[in-house]
């Protein structure tokens, strides 16, 4: 039924459907995010997320695909455990909600949809936290789903909510790589191809991030394939 990568922003399946390659859910790609500068005594949660940031982007864009759900899974049962650690912190918020997505974008499935509503809800929580941590990844990865999801009955897909919330992430990081790549494709599967250009070549046009070369140059490969698509609207 869907298949994604947020493998948010800086949320987002792992991005990939089973069949072609988006963050995390129900072709979702995956959604990258940039650690903030914290001060010392955050260092525990700051190393705990970065030690999750690494294992998901091995795991979204380096990894079989046959083997991907099975370590997705177990990544997930570590994420819960951080955010579990450091209550009140929306950075493990943020990536246990993106490591639930990809899970369940590699799932696929009617069984996945209990895995994205759980990601709402800590997308949700973050944001109540702190939306601009982690460069508004919240809102990235939020709108990610509510783009990708299937709308009412079977969940709770919006394209109106999916637009409101990826112009905020957009305001916070007018320049990051993730939240121009999943406007531009938000742009390009709702039907405005020649906008989504725009967004698509910011995205290219990025800078890489510390930490984040592997995340970073995965993302350029899926901004590059959806240009491509463009040149066919």
């Amino acid at each position: 039924m869907f298949s994604n990568r947020s493998c948010p922003a800086d949320a987002g399946a792992c991005r990939r459907p089973k069949a072609g390659r988006h963050t995390a859910v129900l072709g979702l790609g995956a959604l990258l995010c940039v650690l903030p500068l914290l001060p010392a005594a955050a260092a525990p949660v700051d190393d705990a997320v970065a030690e999750l940031q690494r294992d998901w982007e091995v795991i979204c864009y380096q990894t079989p695909a046959a083997e991907r759900e099975r370590r997705m899974q177990a990544l997930a049962a570590r994420a819960h455990q951080i955010s579990e650690s450091f209550p009140g912190r929306s950075e493990a918020l943020v990536w246990e909600g993106i490591v639930l997505s990809s899970w369940a974008g590699e799932k696929g499935g009617f069984v996945a949809l209990g895995l994205v509503k759980q990601a709402k809800g800590l997308y949700e929580a973050a944001i109540q936290i702190d939306a601009k941590a982690l460069d508004g990844a919240a809102y990235s990865s939020l709108g990610a789903l509510y783009c990708k999801v299937p709308g009412w009955p079977l969940s709770f897909g919006d394209k109106d909510k999916a637009k409101e919330l990826l112009q905020k992430a957009l305001a916070i990081n007018p320049q990051g790589i993730d939240p121009n790549f999943f406007d531009g494709e938000f742009l390009l599967e709702t039907g405005y191809a020649d906008e989504a250009v725009t967004y698509l070549e910011r995205a290219l046009q990025a800078p890489l991030r510390s930490g984040r070369q592997i995340a970073d140059i995965g993302r350029r490969e899926e901004a590059r394939a959806l240009l491509e698509r463009t040149r066919g609207k």
